[in-house]
This record gives structure tokens, sequence and C-alpha cells, in this order.
């Protein structure tokens, strides 16, 4: 009797140990889940930052190829006016007259662009930005 009492015993232990160990498979199985569908989310966030940081370049390229065409143009305007300069004093007002009209347009130039760089880097950090809200959120929670 003794040892259907212990067969009994080490069956129920066994199937305890067993019920434990499937309940751990399954709360790592949930956990292995939830890591990747947070690792992808991280990816996603990642992908979508660089799209937005692509399209921004672009943008600002296209301005910078523009702003090129435009000096050139001014550049070989100014040349003209240089070779119809008859006196030393047309020369001066001519040359100050081109100095002052380009430290103006270098300073809006600065402006105008320092502004679209800084609303670039907030528009594509923004995904990432998101993605570190919940990883915080999740640890908020586990802890």
């Amino acid at each position: 009797m003794a040892t259907k009492t212990t067969k009994t015993t080490a069956k129920s232990k066994l199937g305890g140990v067993q019920n434990q160990a499937k309940a751990a498979y399954a709360k790592g199985t949930a956990a292995l889940g939830e890591i990747k569908s947070f690792t992808q989310g991280n990816v996603e966030a990642v992908v979508a930052s660089g799209k937005i940081l692509g399209a921004g370049l672009k943008v600002l390229g296209e301005g910078y190829v523009a702003e090129g065409r435009s000096a050139v143009s001014t550049f070989n305007a100014d040349m003209k006016e240089l070779t119809a300069v008859k006196s030393p004093l047309d020369f001066f007002k001519l040359q100050s007259k081109i100095l002052g009209r380009n430290i103006g347009t270098v300073v809006d130039f600065q402006t105008k662009n320092a502004e679209a760089v800084m609303k670039l880097a907030k528009d594509s950090v923004a995904p990432i930005s998101k993605r570190v809200e919940v990883a915080i959120d999740a640890v908020r929670k586990a802890a």
C-alpha cells in the first residue's frame, strides 16, 4: 500500500511540475511575442523616419539647386554690369550694391534653410520618439 501512495504522490508531483513547466512555457512564448511586436514597431519607426528624412533631403537638395542656378544667373548679370563700368566711382558704387545684395541674400538663405533643417530634423525623429515613449510606458508597467 505504501508503494501505491508513493506512486500516487510521485504522479501528482510530476503532474504539478508539468503544469508549472507548461505555464512557464506559455509565459515565455507570450513574452517572446511581445518582444517581437515591440522590435517590429521599432523597425517600422526607423523605416518611417528614414522615409521622412529622405523626402526632406530631396526637397532641400532641390532648393539648393534652384538657389545655385539663381546665383549663377545673378553672377552673370553682375559681370555684364561690371564690364559696362566707365569710372572708378561707378565701379565702387556697383561693388557696394553687389556686396549689400549678396549679404542680404546669404542671410535670407541661411535663415530659410536653418528653419527647414530644424523642421526636417523634428519631423524625422518623431516616429522614433513615439517608440521611445512606448518603451518608457512598457518599463513603467513592468516596474
